[in-house]
């Protein structure tokens, strides 16, 4: 099917473009979200009526956007999940929880515009990118741990692996001192 598109789409064209697609991502996609319009003479009319007015939206929109992201990019959001001793996540982060987060922050996000590249399943610090308008994305940092010390202990630069050696460490430094102070004392009461 051929479409017009009202504004630019990633991997498929500029506002205006005439672009072929398919029929299913066409009437289930760019029609029903007002990014594109069936080719014949009357659309083709339409969207050159409209064309100054689109142009318009768009460029405001996008200024918007940018004011937006240049506030956004770069943000670091705590979340604060259940995860086992491995650091691995009894569930895991969405694009949903990552926009909830950000608009407790104070921004306005929504689910639809935050781009995961794959499940965040596991404590740590992760880059989400978030596509305020098709030309602008801003990248913010989200810390997935287990209380908010954990996250300082993230944000600091440390790893939950570096964690549980520390402390394993510290553990069987324990150990040892105690077995070297029983070793004292029985060395005292053969005297």
């Amino acid at each position: 099917m051929d479409v017009i598109l009202l504004e630019r789409v990633a991997k498929l064209g500029q506002m205006g473009e005439v672009v072929k697609v398919k029929d299913g991502y066409a009437r289930n996609f760019l029609l029903p979200q007002g990014k594109a319009l069936r080719v014949n003479k009357d659309n083709i009319a339409r969207f050159e009526a409209q064309k100054a007015q689109l142009e318009a939206r768009n460029l405001e929109t996008k200024k918007e956007a940018d004011k937006l992201a240049a506030t956004l990019d770069g943000q670091t959001f705590v979340v604060i999940r259940s995860a086992s001793d491995g650091g691995a996540l009894y569930g895991s982060v969405t694009t949903r929880d990552v926009a909830e987060i950000a608009t407790k922050g104070g921004f306005t996000v929504a689910k639809g515009q935050v781009v995961l590249i794959a499940p965040i399943k596991d404590l740590g610090i992760h880059d989400v990118s978030v596509v305020l308008h098709p030309e602008v994305s801003a990248t913010v940092r989200i810390n997935v741990a287990r209380s908010n010390e954990e996250a300082e202990l993230q944000a600091a630069g440390k790893s939950i692996r570096e964690l549980e050696a520390e402390a394993e460490a510290a553990a069987e430094f324990e150990i040892a001192e105690l077995f070297d102070e029983m070793g004292a004392a029985q060395d005292g009461e053969d005297l």
